[in-house]
């Protein structure tokens, strides 16, 4: 069985993460939706996506293939159900597509809705853990932290915690090459997993359920409230609660980050805060990119949406229920407005278009402080998304 995540509808509600992946690449937990089927079929796992991710999320097809909805997490149930099935036989549950098992002359046709129609339908019991709004990515991190943390811990030893370090239960784990010193660590409320060559710094303060990816740091003396994950190289410092960072993005210094999702290659400067609940404690409301509109989120909390670098110089303020698109500056005084569209460049008292080339040699000089060479695959990414977002950097609006 050849294994494929597919992306539905819901890729655009995603949006602008998904602008730069597909919706298995998000990370809601300690993984990604992708690493998770990988990590439990012990199988690589392709991608069937939006035509301009192709050459960087490839396809891989055989003769036998299974199509797994990208945003379904691989639970036991779930996990059970999609390898029973037959070929022509596709798992639902009310009316929507998780997973189809097809031959491969079958797959240039393939399409959610005649799938739906012509292949025979199982219906899965029990309902499945999906991110279905971008608010799912922080609201669901809790329980997808405990569910990695039992995943990758599982038949595997911690390394020793150092004796500089007071820890409050027994749900810490430590990969090889990661240093931990001098920090308190609370797992009482929820596991703490700290990757592969990661540091947490002195004086750091945890509270589980928290996750720090391979390479990642904690600097000095960061409060880390649950459920938080640090994604794989990312440096943080100041307050976070209930936060994500995908990868490879820094807040490196002091100021409050909660109810939040931080992007890839994201730079927030020192001082950098989000509000994440309303001065009249109403729900937010949060802008809907595919939409072109607000929608409800029907949470009380709810804070930073943060595109792929995309960056804020020292002490920005970002409102509640701030979405920031892919590849914006933002500096200066005051609140920007709660959507600021991708490619631009400016502050509360106005945008202006962020042009490409400038943004391209930007994220060029990032990706080499990393020894990562900035390849044709990414100026292709850059600009169709420079294209698509054209109509949405309204500046007199």
């Amino acid at each position: 069985m050849n294994f494929i995540l597919f992306d539905d509808e819901r890729i655009h509600a995603f949006l602008p993460l998904t602008h730069t992946r597909p919706v298995c690449e998000i990370r809601c937990g300690i993984m990604t939706i992708h690493e998770k089927w990988e990590a439990l079929l012990t199988l690589p796992v392709s991608y069937k996506t939006l035509p301009h991710l192709n050459e960087k999320f490839p396809l891989t097809m055989a003769q036998d293939n299974v199509l797994i909805n990208g945003a379904l997490f691989p639970t036991r149930e779930a996990v059970d159900a999609v390898l029973s099935l037959k070929i022509g036989e596709c798992l639902v549950y009310e009316n929507g597509l998780l997973a189809v098992r097809l031959r491969a002359e079958d797959m240039p046709a393939f399409n959610i809705q005649d799938t739906l129609v012509n292949f025979k339908p199982v219906q899965l019991n029990t309902p499945p853990m999906m991110l279905n709004h971008l608010w799912d990515i922080f609201s669901m991190n809790d329980q997808a932290i405990r569910d990695d943390f039992a995943q990758l811990t599982r038949g595997k030893s911690s390394q020793p915690v150092s004796s500089t370090n007071q820890v409050i239960g027994n749900q810490l784990f430590i990969e090889p090459g990661a240093k931990v010193e001098c920090s308190i660590i609370n797992t009482e409320s929820g596991p703490v997993y700290i990757g592969r060559d990661a540091e947490v710094m002195e004086g750091c303060i945890i509270r589980g359920p928290f996750a720090l990816g391979a390479h990642g740091v904690l600097k000095m003396g960061a409060k880390i409230y649950g459920a938080t994950t640090i994604g794989e190289g990312c440096k943080v410092g100041g307050e976070v609660n209930n936060s994500v960072f995908l990868s490879n993005s820094n807040k490196a210094h002091d100021g409050f980050i909660g109810n939040s999702v931080i992007g890839e290659w994201c730079n927030l400067g020192a001082d950098t805060n989000n509000s994440n609940l309303k001065n009249n404690y109403e729900p937010v409301r949060l802008w809907s990119e595919s939409r072109k509109s607000f929608i409800k989120t029907g949470l009380q909390f709810c804070g930073l949406i943060m595109g792929d670098h995309s960056k804020c110089g020292i002490n920005t303020m970002f409102n509640t229920g701030t979405v920031v698109g892919f590849s914006c500056n933002i500096y200066g005084a005051g609140f920007p407005r709660n959507f600021i569209p991708s490619f631009s460049w400016g502050s509360a008292n106005g945008f202006m278009e962020y042009q490409l080339e400038k943004a391209i040699d930007t994220a060029s000089r990032v990706f080499a402080r990393r020894n990562i060479p900035f390849n044709d695959v990414e100026r292709k990414l850059f600009t169709h998304i420079f294209n698509v977002t054209q109509d949405q950097r309204n500046y007199n609006g």
